[in-house]
Parts: C-alpha cells; sequence; structure tokens
C-alpha cells in the first residue's frame, strides 16, 4: 500500500503536458461543449432533416469513428503525441466544415460530418492519455489525467451553457455557433502541436522532442520507470475491456438512465434531472483530482474494483428510491445520484491509469486503443441497453445494471496481471 501523493498545481500542469498544452485542451472542450449537445438540432433545425435520419447518421458516425482506433494505435506506438492529438482536432475542424457546407436536406453530408467528428472525439482520449504518459509517471501521470478529464467536463458544461444562450438566435445562431466550433477546434490544433512532443517507442515514456522545458524535465524523470516496461509483453486485458463496457454506463446515467426515470417513471418535474446533471458536473471538476490523489494510498485495480462496488450500491439505490411514494422519490433519486458520481470518478480516475500502467511502452498506444474501443462501444450502446431495460420496470433497469457492474467488479478483481509491473496492479 502506497502513501497519498501530494500534487502541486504547477507539477500538475507540468504532467499534463505544459501550459500551452492545457490551453489547447480547454479550447477544444468548450467547442466540444459548444457542439455537442446542438448536433442533433442542427440536423433537424437547419438541415430540415428528421429526427431519425439525423441520430441514425450521429450514431452510425460514433461507431464508423471506432473502426479508426487501431490506426490510432499503431500511429502512437511509432512514437507519435502531439501530433495525433493535433490530427484528433484538425479532423473535426473538417467534420464542421462540412457541417457548415451541406445544403438542407442532404442527409449523407451531414453523415460525412457526423463521421469526421466521431473520429476526432474517439481518437482524443488514446491520444491525450499517450502525451501524459509520455511525460509524466506513477501518481503524478493518474492525477493528470484526473485534472484532464476534469478540465474538459469544465469545457462541456460551459460550452452546453454558452450554446443554451444562443438558441434563441435561430438557425443563424446555430450556424455561427458550429463556426466558432471549428475555430476553436483549429486553434487547439495548433496549441497542442506547438508542443512538439515525441516519443522513442523502445524507451518511451522518455521525450525527446523539443517540447516546452517542462514537460522536457517530466519525462527525463519519467525515463526509469519506463525502462520497466519497454520492450514487455502485451499485457492481459480481456476481463479489464469487457468490464470497461459495462462501467461506461455510469457515464449515460446522469444524461439518460435517470432523466428517463424520473419523467416517465415517476412523472417528476424536468427540474429535477437538469438540477442532477448540473450537480453531477460540478461534482466532478471539483473533486476528480483530489479523490484520484487520495484513492492513490491504494493500487489501481483494487480502486477500480471499488468503483464499481459504488456504482452497483447506486444502482440499487436508485431502485429503492423509486419504490418510495410521490413527493419523496424524487429528491430520493438525486441524493442517490450523488452517489453514483462518486462512483463514476473513482472509475474515471483509475481505468485509463490502470491501462497505462500495465501496457509496456512500444504497446501502450494499441492498448489505450482497446481501451477506447471498450469505451466507445459501451456508450454506443448503452442508450439503447439502458431504454430497453427501463420499459420493464426499475426492477429490470437498476437490478441488471447492479448485477452487471458488481460482475465487472469481480472480473477486475481477479484478473491477473502477468508480464507487468507491481505497481500497475
Amino acid at each position: 500500500m502506497a502513501t497519498t501523493t501530494k500534487i502541486q498545481p504547477r507539477a500538475l500542469v507540468r504532467a499534463s503536458g505544459g501550459p500551452r498544452y492545457a490551453v489547447a485542451l480547454v479550447v477544444d472542450a468548450l467547442g466540444t461543449g459548444l457542439l455537442r449537445p446542438f448536433l442533433l438540432l442542427y440536423g433537424v433545425t437547419v438541415l430540415r432533416l428528421s429526427a431519425s435520419a439525423t441520430g441514425i447518421a450521429m450514431t452510425a458516425g460514433i461507431v464508423v469513428g471506432l473502426a479508426c482506433m487501431p490506426a490510432v494505435g499503431r500511429w502512437l506506438d511509432r512514437g507519435a503525441r502531439s501530433t495525433v492529438v493535433a490530427a484528433s482536432m484538425l479532423v473535426r475542424v473538417l467534420g464542421v466544415a462540412l457541417l457548415l457546407a451541406t445544403p438542407a436536406g442532404h442527409v449523407w453530408l451531414f453523415a460525412t460530418a457526423a463521421l469526421f467528428l466521431g473520429i476526432g472525439n474517439q481518437a482524443w482520449p488514446a491520444a491525450h492519455a499517450a502525451l501524459v504518459a509520455t511525460v509524466a509517471h506513477g501518481r503524478e501521470r493518474d492525477a493528470a489525467l484526473a485534472a484532464g478529464r476534469a478540465l474538459r467536463n469544465a469545457g462541456l458544461g460551459v460550452g452546453a451553457l454558452l450554446a443554451t444562450a444562443c438558441l434563441a438566435g435561430g438557425t443563424t445562431a446555430l450556424q455561427a455557433l458550429a463556426a466558432v466550433t471549428g475555430l476553436a477546434y483549429l486553434a487547439a490544433a495548433a496549441l497542442a502541436w506547438s508542443v512538439h512532443l515525441h516519443a522513442h517507442p523502445a524507451t518511451a515514456p522518455a521525450a525527446t522532442s523539443a517540447a516546452t522545458s517542462a514537460a522536457t524535465s517530466a519525462a527525463t524523470s519519467a525515463a526509469t520507470s519506463a525502462t520497466d516496461r519497454a520492450g514487455g509483453p502485451a499485457p492481459r486485458m480481456r476481463a479489464l475491456l469487457a468490464a470497461n463496457v459495462v462501467y461506461v454506463f455510469c457515464l449515460n446515467v446522469p444524461e439518460i438512465a435517470i432523466p428517463l426515470v424520473l419523467v416517465t417513471q415517476l412523472h417528476a418535474s424536468p427540474v429535477w434531472s437538469a438540477a442532477i446533471f448540473v450537480a453531477n458536473t460540478v461534482l466532478v471538476v471539483t473533486l476528480q483530482v483530489p479523490v484520484t490523489v487520495l484513492m492513490s494510498r491504494f493500487s489501481r485495480r483494487t480502486v477500480l474494483a471499488l468503483a464499481g462496488v459504488v456504482l452497483a450500491a447506486s444502482y440499487l439505490g436508485f431502485l429503492a428510491a423509486t419504490s418510495l411514494g410521490p413527493g419523496w422519490s424524487a429528491p430520493a433519486v438525486a441524493t442517490v445520484s450523488v452517489v453514483c458520481t462518486i462512483g463514476e470518478i473513482i472509475y474515471a480516475g483509475s481505468a485509463t491509469a490502470l491501462v497505462t500502467a500495465l501496457a509496456p511502452a512500444h504497446l501502450l498506444g494499441r492498448a489505450l486503443a482497446r481501451f477506447q474501443l471498450s469505451t466507445g462501444f459501451g456508450l454506443a450502446v448503452s442508450p439503447a441497453v439502458i431504454t430497453a431495460l427501463a420499459s420493464h420496470g426499475p426492477a429490470a433497469l437498476w437490478g441488471s445494471l447492479a448485477a452487471a457492474t458488481l460482475l465487472s467488479a469481480s472480473a477486475v478483481a481477479t484478473e491477473k496481471d502477468q508480464g507487468t509491473r507491481l505497481s500497475g496492479r
């Protein structure tokens, strides 16, 4: 059992890739927050497509975008870092440009734009994690990954609020919103590329390019621990990847499951759903780094298994809350949602960190790509699974999620780490 790590703000910025890269993350998150919640509305309102056609095109873009992940993993394993991050942002610039050039009624051009946006959104997490793993190591790397997620959530929240304010402007405002998003992605790509971070696959994650001085010094300190992983065998992550598909359902609980239950089953005011979503965002932004650092006294695998237990407990809590009488169920669901958010925070702070700790340097990109495939697949299927289970009642929804998550936590806890470092468990 390790002692709790203390992370200073300046060290956190350095471990995240340096000041310029941190600014790129802010700009990218803000751009994603401006566009993502309103892509469906853009297709229906601006392009006059049917809701079903728009939804299918968006889903297809996400699913087909996952097909790029093996290539992204191989690119990362050849040593590319900041270039891949910049590319994930530039491909979204192309998607926004296609969106603006799409005439009304052209569903195929809209689908192509959604595809490019999907590719960028799917490639970014693996590329970002690989870059952070190149300039930081150990628990400092875990905290940097957690900080990136908190920063991204904050940007998404602010971007969504700005986009909401633009809705009153109608079609013109939505088109302007898309243009601003494209410019934000372009600026973020330029900032990320300017870091010029590259890794030698044989000895990564030591940085050898002309990155910022802060990033270079962090990479030098990472070289010793990284050498232990270089040239090692591919980690066994089958149970971890399968479990991650189930774990990732928690990310869609505040956005899909809770509003669905509150509005259609409990007939509560939509204000409850909005309040729970805002609370979830605020908690993730404020607690992601502190909780991740607090959990650093335990092994990453133990923490990830604990996340599954907390999530399963929250699902059972939702089941109990929905059985309460009118006037009590909605406040009870809101209270239990805090427990669910804590489980989400623990999961997000340990899952990617465990993958980066398990993977040998020369296979880091492919390991992260496989992990992102499982994450993307879980996010893609969870809306359909959640709505299908909810149609059979609260017991089917929350009971099934609790059982599946507990089973996944058990699989994570018992999977053996063969050919990997003890500290990565």
